[in-house]
C-alpha cells in the first residue's frame, strides 16, 4: 500500500481512536455532586441536567466524529478526489479558477452532507436544555452569508495561494506565507467590520453605572477603548460571552445574555480578563506564533504539492497544485494535532494570567471567581473534565483549577 495512505489512514484513525477514550474518560469522570466550590449554585435537578447535557453533548459528538471518519475514508478509497477534480475540469478553466471549483465542490459537498448534524444540534440538542432562541429561518442566512464570505474571502486567499504556486516556483512557498501572513494581521479588524455585523446587531452600551465603571477601569490601566457594545446573541443562543477586537482602539462587545445574569463588578472582572490577554500581549504572541506555523506549513507544502506518490495514493489522474494543497492538509493532519496540543496548553497558561491581572487590577477576587462560576454554570460547562480531555482539547484551564489559582493570589 501506499505509504503516503498508510500516514494518513493511521493518523485520521489514530486520532479518532484517541478522541473516542478521551470522551469515554470525560464521561467516567462525572460526578453525581456538584463540586464543593459550586455549592449553593446548583441544586439537584439542575447538576443533573447539566451532567445530561454534557452526556448528549458527548454522544452526539461521537456519533459526529464517527460519521466524518466513516466519510473520508470512504471518499479516499472509492477516489473521490479524481471524481471532483474531473467535474471541475469539464469547465476547462485555468488552473487557478479550476482549484476554486474544486476546492468550493469539496466543501459544498461537505457542508451540505453535514448539514442535518447541525440541524439536531441546535434544534433538537440546544432546544432540549433551553439554549436554542435560532429560528430556521435564521439558520438559513447565516448559511448563506457564510457562503457569501466563503467564496469571496476563499477566492482572494485560495486563489492567491494557488496563483504563487502554478507562478513563483522556488519561491513561492515564500509568496503565499506572505499572504497568509497579511491575513492573519488583518483578521481582526475585518471581522470587526465586516464579518460581525453580518450575524449579529451592535448597540453602544447605554449610560449608566456599567458603562462609568468599564470606562473607569480602563482608564485605570490605560486600556485603549472606541467603543463599548452589546451584541444580540440571544437571538441564537442563551450561552454567553464577551470579546473586544481591534489592532489600536478596541471595541468591546458583551453578549446581551451575559449583561442579563451579572453584576456591574463581575462584568467588569470579566471584560479587565480580555484586557489581560492585551497587556500581556496574548494576542500579538498567538498572531505571530500563527505567522510562525503558517511558514513552516508552507514550505513544507513545497516539498510535497507536485509529489507523484501523494497524488497516487488518492487515485488521482493528474497531478495539480490545487489537489496537492488537499492531499497535503490530510498528510499535515498528525503535525497540526500536535501543534494543537502545544498551542492549547500555552493557551490554558494564557488564561491563568489574564485571570491574575484581572484580580489584582479590579482588586477583587471574589468578583473574577463569582464571574467564572455564573458563566460555567449557565452554559452547563463540564466542571470536572477528565485530565487527558484536557490535554488534548481544552484551550481553558477547568474552571476548578482557575478559581484554585485565583484563591492562591
Amino acid at each position: 500500500m501506499n505509504i503516503y495512505l498508510i500516514i494518513i489512514l493511521f493518523a485520521l484513525i489514530g486520532e479518532y481512536a484517541l478522541q473516542g477514550a478521551s470522551d469515554y474518560l470525560n464521561l467516567k469522570a462525572l460526578g453525581r455532586k456538584p463540586p464543593d466550590e459550586f455549592s449553593g449554585f446548583y441544586d439537584e435537578e439542575k447538576y443533573r441536567r447539566s451532567q445530561e447535557y454534557i452526556v448528549t453533548q458527548t454522544k452526539f459528538n461521537y456519533v459526529s466524529s464517527t460519521f466524518n471518519l466513516i466519510l473520508i475514508l470512504a471518499f479516499i478509497l472509492i477516489g473521490g478526489f479524481e471524481y471532483a477534480d474531473r467535474f471541475a475540469r469539464r469547465f476547462k478553466f485555468g488552473n487557478v479558477l479550476t482549484g476554486l471549483v474544486f476546492l468550493g465542490v469539496l466543501y459544498l459537498a461537505y457542508d451540505i452532507i453535514t448539514i442535518p448534524f447541525s440541524l439536531y444540534s441546535q434544534f433538537v440538542i440546544e432546544e432540549r436544555f433551553g439554549f436554542n432562541k435560532m429560528t430556521i429561518k435564521t439558520f438559513v442566512l447565516d448559511k448563506l452569508k457564510t457562503y457569501f464570505l466563503v467564496i469571496i474571502l476563499g477566492s482572494v486567499i485560495m486563489g492567491g495561494i494557488l496563483f504563487f504556486f502554478e507562478r513563483a516556483g522556488a519561491y513561492a512557498w515564500l509568496y503565499a506565507w506572505g499572504l497568509a501572513a497579511f491575513f492573519i494581521v488583518i483578521a481582526q479588524p475585518l471581522y470587526n467590520m465586516l464579518i460581525a455585523p453580518m450575524f449579529n446587531n451592535f448597540t453602544p452600551l447605554e449610560d449608566g453605572k456599567l458603562r462609568d465603571d468599564i470606562e473607569r477601569y480602563a482608564r485605570k490601566v490605560k486600556f485603549p477603548i472606541k467603543e463599548i457594545s452589546v451584541m444580540d446573541g440571544s437571538k441564537r443562543s442563551s450561552h454567553s460571552n464577551a470579546y473586544f477586537s481591534g489592532l489600536f482602539k478596541k471595541r468591546i462587545a458583551l453578549f446581551d445574555t451575559l449583561i442579563e445574569r451579572h453584576s456591574p463588578g463581575e462584568l467588569v472582572a470579566v471584560i479587565a480578563h480580555e484586557v489581560g490577554h492585551y497587556k500581556k500581549r496574548h494576542i500579538i504572541k498567538g498572531m505571530l506564533l500563527s505567522i510562525i506555523h503558517a511558514g513552516i506549513m508552507f514550505y513544507l507544502l513545497s516539498f510535497f504539492i507536485n509529489n507523484d506518490g501523494l497524488f497516487r495514493a488518492f487515485r488521482m489522474q493528474q497531478i495539480s497544485v490545487y489537489a496537492g494543497l488537499v492531499f497535503f492538509g490530510l498528510l499535515y493532519s498528525p503535525i497540526k494535532f500536535l501543534l494543537s496540543i502545544f498551542t492549547n496548553h500555552l493557551s490554558r497558561k494564557y488564561e491563568f494570567e489574564a485571570d491574575r491581572f484581572a484580580a489584582e487590577t479590579t482588586r477583587s477576587i471574589k468578583g473574577m471567581v463569582m464571574a467564572l462560576k455564573k458563566i460555567y454554570v449557565s452554559n452547563m460547562s463540564n466542571l470536572t473534565p477528565h485530565p487527558l480531555n484536557v490535554f488534548l482539547n481544552y484551550d481553558h484551564p477547568p474552571v476548578l483549577e482557575r478559581i484554585k489559582a485565583l484563591r492562591l493570589l
